[in-house]
């Protein structure tokens, strides 16, 4: 069966996952993934993606990002896979391949969408039961986003910005969004998009983050 086709749609955010090699574990140390994450940050940078979200987990990564030019996707992950697979390869005295191949990732196709997506993505380490509250983990981007932590790597959506203009309000209206947890409809829709590579769209239900101007 053919792999599906790579989705290069440049002014839209995208779900990435990349997993390690038969799911090997692909970062050793705290300070590979404070590496990886600088490619990232490198990457992004020169080839014109914005990164909104992610979480290192031990053998994958998930990702929120937009691209805004054609191919700036594919040639920030090649990069960003290419230069911390020779940075690991020399620390551990290994060779060979260190990721799965392609990674794969699904079109997010509205706001609401994506902020169901930011919160699966900062929630996985808490369905791994690798810690008790997302704010314990230190490798993901809810800190910025629920705590208002300064963290360079990110470029927040304008979905999350519209949570509330006043910063500090936004961040409780997140952490409260957080906090209802994924609704079973939303975390199957999410995973069967990224199954078969294709766009989010009309399968999420569940709470709004929007809901209730004077705060959730």
């Amino acid at each position: 069966m053919p792999r599906p086709r790579r989705i290069d749609a440049p002014g839209f955010p995208q779900h990435i996952v990349q997993r390690g090699n038969n799911r090997q574990t692909v970062f050793f140390s705290d300070g590979d993934r404070v590496a990886y994450l600088r490619l990232l940050c490198r990457q992004a940078d020169q080839q014109g993606c914005r990164v909104h979200a992610y979480v290192l987990m031990h053998n994958h990564v998930h990702l929120l990002v937009t691209p805004d030019s054609p191919g700036g996707l594919s040639k920030m992950m090649q990069a960003v896979s290419r230069a911390y697979v020779r940075r690991v390869n020399e620390r551990q005295g290994r060779s060979g391949t260190l990721w799965e191949g392609r990674f794969h990732s699904t079109l997010v196709d509205s706001d609401r969408y994506l902020l169901a997506c930011q919160r699966y993505i900062e929630l996985n380490p808490v369905r791994a039961e690798m810690v008790a509250h997302p704010g314990d983990y230190r490798w993901s981007s809810y800190g910025a986003h629920a705590q208002g932590r300064v963290n360079a790597l990110l470029v927040p959506h304008s979905a999350f910005e519209l949570m509330a203009a006043d910063v500090e309000e936004r961040c409780r209206r997140y952490a409260a969004f957080i906090e209802q947890g994924i609704p079973a409809g939303d975390l199957q829709a999410i995973r069967g998009a990224l199954q078969s590579q294709r766009r989010l769209v009309g399968a999420l239900t569940g709470s709004e983050p929007f809901r209730g101007a004077k705060g959730i």
